[in-house]
């Protein structure tokens, strides 16, 4: 009998100690999406901004502007579905060697050896998007509760498998 007084406080104190921790990592989780989304949008309306004072816009230019567009659409999907999406991360880094590549070919030197690895690098990274969307639509690491949706709104056209990325 004395033991159950003993057992229930100590489930009380872990459950507290757990709602606490969960709401100091959520507090945190929040904050720094609302951080990390408002420096991209300041970065990208500065950069903006930076343009418009120079008075041209050259393809590097408008290829950061997709980067950035790219890391705030990470962050809303984040956002909203707590899932990291890596296939963002990977058109990141082709749009930023694609902004390289156009950099170095038609401001700075003639082309060298240096592109046939940077167009390597844009190809390894397009391989790598095509191996994650097969893997996310063959093993889905979220199970969907009814996966059927139809083609058409309202129509009777046969209903698909929904795979893939959640």
């Amino acid at each position: 009998m004395k033991i159950n007084w003993a057992e229930n406080l100590r489930q009380n104190v872990h459950q507290l100690a757990e709602s606490l921790g969960n709401l100091f990592v959520e507090t945190f989780h929040y904050l720094a999406l609302f951080a990390i989304g408002a420096v991209t949008a300041w970065a990208a309306v500065m950069e903006f901004l930076q343009m418009i004072e120079a008075g041209h816009i050259k393809i590097d230019d408008i290829l950061l502007l997709f980067i950035y567009l790219e890391l705030g659409a990470m962050v809303g999907i984040y956002f909203k579905t707590n899932h990291m999406p890596v296939r963002f991360l990977i058109y990141v880094a082709i749009t930023a060697l694609t902004r390289l590549l156009i950099s170095n070919v038609s401001h700075h030197s003639p082309p060298d050896l240096g592109i046939i690895y940077l167009c390597g690098g844009i190809l390894l990274l397009a391989f790598a998007i095509l191996v994650v969307r097969y893997a996310s639509s063959q093993f889905p690491s979220v199970k969907i509760e009814h996966p059927h949706r139809k083609v058409g709104a309202g129509s009777s056209e046969h209903a698909e498998v929904e795979k893939g990325e959640i």
